[in-house]
Parts: structure tokens; C-alpha cells; sequence
């Protein structure tokens, strides 16, 4: 499985912020929106990456002015629609990412999570049990002797 058909199951729902949007505002749309993650977008190129875990980092900080540049993971790990599911999975445990931006020639096409992966796993599996199974089952008779 590829992470062009992950991204096609998951549909094409992106969200971001800018660099200038404060803390408040973010965890407010991530909340909103019940996403983990928004892209940073600058005058219509990617930036950066805001998940859980850099806001959980800047309210530590304790200061409600700080702006997404302040915080925000700059030049994130990206992956790439041609990219193998195991190879996606790999780079995101050896990189500790749970959401990675998709790129082509530099084109934002979308961010992938680690539970995005597992759910496209999960139903390949799913399907591949499914036939394999119909084809036991419908194995011809001289062929069991």
C-alpha cells in the first residue's frame, strides 16, 4: 500500500495556521476541529508543523502570547505519495512522528498520521483475509484429495 492510497481513503481535509496565530487560537482550532496537527503555512508554502505535543511544550511555558513561530517544528520529516506503507511506518517510529506532511515537488497533498497508517493496515488485512478465505473456501474438490 502506498501513501497516495492512504491519503485517498483518508480524504483530502487540511488544516492549518500561520506563524503569526498565538497560542489560544491554536489549541482553540485544534479542539474545534479534533485534529492533532496543523500545517504552517506561509504566503502558500509549508513552514512548519504544530502537533499535541509542541503545544503541550509551549503551555508549559506558561505564556498565551507566544506565536506558532515560537513553537512550531520548522522543516518537519515529510513523506512522499509513492512512499511504502512499511517504509512510512518506519520513518515515523525512527523519527518519533505521529503526523508527517506528504509532499510532490513540493506540493502540500496532505499530512498522514500514525493512526491514519494503522487503520489502512488494518483494512488491507481485512480485504486480504476476506479473500483468501472466499478462496479456501471455494477450492475445487479434487484438488483437497
Amino acid at each position: 500500500m502506498l501513501v497516495r492510497e492512504i491519503l485517498r481513503v483518508k480524504g483530502g481535509a487540511l488544516y492549518t495556521t500561520t506563524p503569526g496565530q498565538k497560542l489560544p487560537a491554536v489549541i482553540d482550532a485544534m479542539a474545534e476541529l479534533d485534529v492533532g496537527s496543523l500545517v504552517v503555512m506561509d504566503e502558500g508554502r509549508m513552514v512548519g508543523i504544530v502537533t499535541f505535543r509542541e503545544v503541550i511544550k509551549a503551555m508549559q511555558a506558561g505564556n498565551p502570547e507566544l506565536q506558532v513561530s515560537d513553537f512550531m517544528v520548522a522543516d518537519p520529516v515529510t513523506a512522499f505519495p509513492d512512499m511504502e506503507a512499511n517504509s512510512l511506518r518506519r520513518l515515523m517510529i525512527e523519527k518519533h512522528s505521529r503526523y508527517l506532511p506528504v509532499l510532490e515537488q513540493g506540493q502540500l497533498l496532505g499530512v498522514i498520521s500514525f493512526l491514519d497508517v494503522a487503520k489502512a493496515v488494518l483494512e488491507e488485512q481485512t480485504l486480504e483475509n476476506t479473500l483468501l478465505k472466499n478462496y479456501i473456501k471455494n477450492w475445487p474438490e479434487e484438488a483437497r484429495s
